[in-house]
């Protein structure tokens, strides 16, 4: 068996979801993956000429079963007949790739995220089963035209499409009117990377609140100066590309620090006596399930974070610790310094939020 995915990140990028479904495919069945980097779904935007990205490749190179592939495309997909243009201008030597990978061969097709060169694929290969891993809220993202135009794109992918794959509570709520076979597979994480815990954790006297990650549009700037104004002992570490800068002066316990690797971030959460998720409640964070939760609580950390998305459903789990607007926030960051977790709930977690457990639960193949 053969997987052909149409990805929302670039293979070379800091390995997320898609490029841990790709390695779970071809471990589970020897199969070769025909991997199709994005391209801009959206009209251009001023930001983008002065965008930054992490410098973290998750993948360094590409080994020999997977074959990728970078589509070229006028970035005007939102307009009427793009797909059409783009196709007659750079898609066509794409389909006739996809086509002889998938010939004889049986093949799947797993698309990431809705595009015009998505459907003209698994139409293109009407002998194939198409999955659309529904991973995020794909529009939320957009606005205007460009949202508009995504809905419909969803919609028309998803109707291709023999399962939807939904990673949280709220996307399953959406799909689950919508298509016949909707399924429930949550993200996890990549147990292999997990540095060693040990329940000998250091204690510090300035405590220390940590969050790794990208500081965008979803962070909530405003929970994390509330934490540090009413923890004025301690020191609230952000370490992860700053996208979405404060607007104001930031208490003197805030340290940012920029980027690292996925490994050096794993070593660094072990320096951390709380972990943090200070995301806003916005349609773009509702349907989000945060892969970083999966690491801090295997990382033996108290998470202390916001109820957006799937942390909304989480309120009663081990080492979770919910803070809202109006929440006393410093005694609620009590409760979290006060957790202590034991060797077998941490061995336990690890096992059961692998992304092996969670692609093999799913019946996929």
């Amino acid at each position: 068996m053969q997987l052909i995915y149409l990805s929302p990140v670039p293979w070379s990028s800091f390995a997320q979801r898609p490029q841990k479904f790709a390695q779970w495919f071809h471990l589970t069945t020897g199969g070769r993956v025909l991997w199709i980097d994005p391209y801009p779904t959206r009209l251009p935007r001023l930001s983008d000429l002065t965008h930054s990205r992490s410098s973290d490749r998750g993948i360094e190179e590409q080994q020999g079963w997977v074959q990728v592939v970078k589509p070229r495309a006028l970035p005007i997909e939102p307009l009427p007949l793009s797909g059409t243009l783009n196709s007659r201008l750079f898609w066509s030597p794409i389909l006739d790739i996809a086509q002889s990978f998938a010939e004889g061969n049986p093949t799947l097709i797993v698309v990431g995220k809705p595009s015009e060169l998505a459907i003209r694929l698994v139409q293109s290969l009407p002998g194939c089963t198409a999955i659309y891993d529904a991973m995020d809220d794909f529009p939320a993202f957009f606005s205007g035209l460009s949202r508009r135009a995504m809905e419909q794109r969803e919609e028309r992918l998803a109707a291709l499409c023999n399962c939807v794959l939904v990673s949280s509570t709220r996307l399953h709520e959406k799909w689950q009117p919508r298509h016949a076979d909707v399924r429930f597979v949550g993200n996890a994480m990549d147990t292999q990377l997990m540095p060693d815990w040990s329940e000998a954790r250091p204690q510090h006297a300035k405590k220390v609140f940590g969050y790794v990650g990208t500081v965008g549009a979803w962070f909530d700037w405003e929970w994390v100066v509330r934490l540090a104004l009413a923890r004025p002992q301690d020191t609230v570490l952000i370490v992860g590309p700053l996208s979405n800068r404060y607007r104001g002066n930031l208490p003197a316990n805030i340290v940012l620090r920029p980027p690292c690797s996925h490994r050096e971030a794993l070593e660094l959460m072990l320096t951390f006596d709380v972990a943090l998720i200070p995301f806003l409640q916005t349609p773009l964070t509702a349907g989000v399930d945060p892969i970083k939760y999966y690491e801090y609580i295997a990382a033996g950390l108290p998470v202390l974070t916001s109820s957006f998305g799937e942390m909304h459903y989480r309120r009663h789990e081990t080492g979770v610790f919910i803070c809202d607007t109006g929440d006393s926030i410093d005694a609620i960051a009590e409760q979290a310094l006060r957790y202590t977790p034991t060797q077998m709930f941490i061995e336990s977690f690890m096992k059961e939020n692998s992304w092996a457990a969670r692609f093999d639960g799913a019946a996929i193949l």
